[in-house]
């Protein structure tokens, strides 16, 4: 049994697919088929079953599978480690961001690459579950999410940005003498709201339910753009982080503040309490300083 051996079997229990597994390892398939057959006789059982389209995992391969992650995750850091001997001359910065506007980091990642032109940034989207996991296990850097980050589960966390929410309305009827919209007053409207995993999105259901409101969402998107048309087109108020709202048509929508304590947040986290890698460390500072403010908050 050896690494190589590992990282065939990890990398067709998480693709379900033999031939999917040798296209990203640069293999053949039977190259794969006969590894993990001579795999299954070293270690005297079997290792998968098929049912359907699914590769089951047996008891004996679950155990195998868990061990395999670890050493292969281990191994990924040993390599980083020796690749930031090189004075940040190489290396790879595995980056995870939920679904967000990417303008929002366009700023520390040009930052970054300034300074460490030889390290590669991969940026990967997940969704915010799949990123912590992949924090913990090490397939991740480090992540950015709009989620709160609980540092009781085995992060650390840096603060970045924190925006008021703005309810968008037209600019007519009695819109343009109103200074700000309560919860109250919005649950009364249609809502057209970013999709389900936006984390502003959730709080807002959340909030009006403790209030005992039950608005009603006309649209869902993770279109900012579409969202405005539709408010446009008359239905109904959309609620959007502050600097989405700058960049609205001034001459026919109005961003009023939302009466709400609740914020677009953004936050970078990490896997605390391990060797960090120095482009992770790098990464970080980076962030410190594209967004000084945000720690004060």
């Amino acid at each position: 049994m050896d690494i190589k051996t590992l990282r065939y079997f990890v990398e067709v229990v998480r693709r379900q697919s033999y031939t999917q597994a040798a296209n990203a390892l640069y293999v053949t398939q039977p190259t794969i088929s006969k590894m993990l057959r001579n795999l299954e006789e070293e270690v005297g059982s079997t290792l998968l079953i098929r049912e359907g389209r699914k590769l089951l995992l047996t008891h004996t391969g679950q155990v195998l599978y868990d061990h395999a992650e670890t050493i292969l995750a281990e191994l990924r850091e040993l390599e980083t480690a020796l690749e930031d001997i090189n004075q940040m001359n190489a290396g790879t910065l595995q980056l995870g961001v939920s679904s967000l506007p990417g303008v929002q980091i366009a700023g520390p990642v040009s930052l970054y690459r300034q300074r460490y032109p030889g390290i590669r940034v991969n940026i990967i989207e997940y969704d915010d579950a799949a990123a912590q996991q992949a924090v913990l296990n090490g397939t991740l850097d480090a992540a950015l999410t709009f989620q709160p980050v609980d540092e009781q589960h085995g992060f650390a966390s840096l603060p970045l940005f924190s925006y008021p929410l703005c309810a968008v309305v037209p600019r007519s009827g009695p819109w343009p003498s109103v200074q700000s919209v309560d919860l109250a007053t919005l649950s009364r409207y249609p809502l057209l709201l970013s999709s389900d995993t936006f984390a502003p999105s959730q709080q807002l259901l959340t909030a009006f339910t403790r209030l005992g409101l039950t608005p009603t969402v006309a649209v869902r998107s993770s279109q900012w753009e579409f969202l405005a048309q539709m408010v446009q087109a008359g239905m109904g108020i959309a609620v959007m982080p502050e600097p989405v709202c700058q960049k609205l048509d001034a001459s026919t929508l109005l961003w009023l503040p939302l009466d709400s304590p609740l914020r677009w947040r953004l936050s970078l986290f990490w896997r605390d309490g391990v060797w960090l890698s120095n482009s992770t460390r790098a990464w970080i500072a980076c962030c410190r300083e594209f967004w000084p403010a945000a720690e004060a908050e």
